[in-house]
């Protein structure tokens, strides 16, 4: 951690620890996780209490900014406003991303003694979930290699470029499970797929060729790639039926797209 970003997370902490209405502070974002440049940024979440995050929620009054704790030019202090109750869903049941975003984040302060435990459990692969999520993303693979010969046949250039992010993403996706990491959402999916140790060979660089070339072609090669790696499990019902349910009928039982798992 720079020595700026020290100071400015000392300064923070120092204002806020003696507020009742946040009784505890976490430092997340990328200085937690060790990923910061020297212009980064300080992100924190303050844990208000139950009766200030209800006077803020009806607003959606739940950030935070200000500069006055930074002296390093273009610092700033960009935060959150949870509950303890977010935290608690969010190793319940969160989201990939919204566990991953708390991946080394620490206590600045706190005066709420199960906030550690909680906070714990929240960065950690829902293993529960895991052969479903293979099968999904198996058939979500099948679909968006499917949906880049159709653009490519039809010459629809946006068909194309979204059908080869989509493809790119549930490959990495797939891998990342495979791994039991998570998917941090699209800013770090990239440096997670990298930071997998178990992957098939070339498998990066079947990605750029890709994005640098869409066409069916090589999104063949990256599926090959990706389907001669080990055996996958895949969904009972076939591909085109797990798409169905997990990306067009998902709405009628309020389940999220699987790009949000």
């Amino acid at each position: 951690m720079y020595e700026h970003h020290r100071r400015a997370i000392d300064k923070v902490i120092a204002h806020f620890q003696d507020d009742p209405k946040f009784p505890a502070l976490i430092v997340a974002g990328s200085i937690a996780k060790g990923l910061e440049r020297e212009d980064s940024d300080v992100d924190v979440i303050l844990v208000a209490t139950d009766e200030e995050y209800a006077t803020r929620a009806p607003a959606w009054d739940l950030a935070y900014y200000s500069t006055d704790f930074c002296d390093y030019e273009g610092g700033y202090v960009d935060g959150k406003i949870c509950d303890l109750q977010f935290l608690r869903d969010a190793a319940d049941h969160g989201s990939d991303p919204a566990r991953a975003a708390f991946k080394g984040a620490r206590i600045g302060y706190s005066h709420i003694p199960e906030l550690a435990d909680v906070l714990n459990r929240i960065p950690v692969y829902p293993e529960h979930e895991h052969q479903e999520r293979i099968r999904s993303f198996y058939a979500q693979v099948e679909a968006w290699r499917w949906y880049v010969g159709e653009a490519e046949k039809w010459e629809d250039r946006y068909l194309l470029m979204h059908t080869t992010g989509q493809l790119v993403l549930f490959c990495g996706r797939m891998i990342l499970a495979h791994n039991r990491i998570l998917y941090p959402y699209h800013k770090w999916f990239m440096r997670a797929l990298r930071d997998a140790p178990d992957k098939p060979d070339g498998f990066l660089a079947l990605i750029d060729e890709l994005l640098e070339h869409p066409g069916k072609a090589n999104a063949d090669a990256l599926c090959e790639s990706l389907f001669g790696f080990q055996e996958w499990d895949k969904p009972a019902e076939g591909w085109p039926a797990r798409f169905m349910k997990d990306s067009e009928w998902n709405w009628r039982d309020g389940q999220p797209p699987v790009g949000d798992w």
